[in-house]
């Protein structure tokens, strides 16, 4: 599944990252890559999804959004873990 499949405020683990090179690397200079613990905050009408990296908060638009795959978290995770 994306992350755009996720239910808010659920923790996801990253598998895999399917888009052009160069956006790839930029998520991965923010930390955003396989096996990346994310937690997705919010969804805006537009398709611009919120979600929560290591402590800092991203707007990340659907074109991105649809290339990050995830599966959920084991277990539940305190809001202060992310």
């Amino acid at each position: 599944m994306t992350i755009m499949d996720g239910m808010i405020d659920e923790t996801y683990i990253v598998t895999d990252i399917s888009m052009d090179e160069p956006i790839m690397r930029r998520l991965e200079a923010l930390g955003i890559n396989s096996g990346t613990k994310l937690r997705l905050m919010n969804r805006k009408r537009n398709g611009t999804i919120i979600i929560k990296v290591r402590g800092t908060r991203w707007a990340i638009g659907r074109d991105i959004a649809g290339g990050i795959l995830v599966n959920p978290a084991e277990g539940k995770e305190t809001h202060g873990n992310d």
